[in-house]
């Protein structure tokens, strides 16, 4: 089943309908969990803005967001990320990384507020990564609790996961990847803070580093802690896969004085 603008504006006439019928607003709120209102309008703007033509089915659905396969006007092959705003799960977990990172600040604690600025964040990081030559999701827009981007995979079906595919020559996999962490450090001044196997696609045989949702300004306090674990997992999965590493040490110091 795909979306267009007349599929969402049907949807909206429906949750119109369900709230005339639902007067308490908390419980309204738990009738949706993902289309609610607030994300139905915002994707209506951008049907009607022409940053999307059509939107297909699930390619990723996790506890804190579901990742849709969808088409531009142009037709290129973008990826839309809803984060759910009926969850306040993750909330405590996203305000760590949020909280001492200087580009972001909390207005409120409702959970819908820490969840858009949650989406600003992973956009900002997004674009800083792009733009330092790091090859991440390329960012469309954000809006809300939707983020749009590159779709990096082939006809709705993603690229793979490093933990699932082995590169043909992983030793120069191993060093695009570290030379990401470097230009990451040194040119975005980003820490990506969630790097491992489950973070990189694997798309025509090179990285393609994903989830910047948590990524944290040089500025942040945990930044340092977290480079050290962003790499002590690199190393360990390519030691793992029979790659000669460097021990952590030597790539931190190859890491912040901007790698080669």
């Amino acid at each position: 089943m795909s979306w267009d603008i007349d599929r969402v504006r049907d949807e909206l006439h429906k949750i119109d309908y369900r709230r005339r019928k639902i007067k308490d607003s908390d419980m309204f709120e738990t009738v949706e969990e993902v289309f609610d209102y607030s994300t139905l309008m915002i994707l209506y703007d951008l049907f009607n803005k022409g940053v999307l033509h059509v939107m297909y089915g699930v390619v990723n659905s996790g506890k804190e967001a579901r990742v849709y396969w969808a088409k531009g006007r142009g037709g290129m092959d973008l990826a839309v990320k809803i984060y759910l705003t009926s969850t306040s799960e993750f909330r405590k977990g996203m305000m760590t990384y949020i909280v001492g990172d200087p580009r972001f600040k909390i207005s409120s604690g409702k959970t819908r507020d820490v969840i858009y600025v949650w989406a600003r964040k992973e956009y900002s990081n997004l674009v800083k990564a792009h733009n330092v030559g790091v090859r991440v999701p390329k960012p469309i827009t954000v809006k809300g609790n939707v983020l749009v981007m590159e779709f990096v995979g082939v006809d709705g079906v993603p690229a793979p996961l490093l933990k699932d595919y082995t590169p043909t020559d992983i030793d120069a996999f191993f060093k695009v990847l570290m030379d990401y962490v470097s230009r990451l450090y040194c040119k975005a001044r980003l820490v990506h803070g969630d790097l491992s196997e489950y973070n990189v696609m694997v798309f025509d045989e090179s990285p393609v580093l994903i989830d910047f949702g948590q990524a944290v300004d040089l500025a942040h306090p945990l930044a340092e802690e977290l480079l050290v674990r962003d790499i002590k997992n690199l190393l360990n999965f390519f030691s793992r896969k029979g790659v000669e590493t460097p021990d952590l040490e030597e790539a931190l110091i190859w890491v912040k004085r901007g790698g080669g």
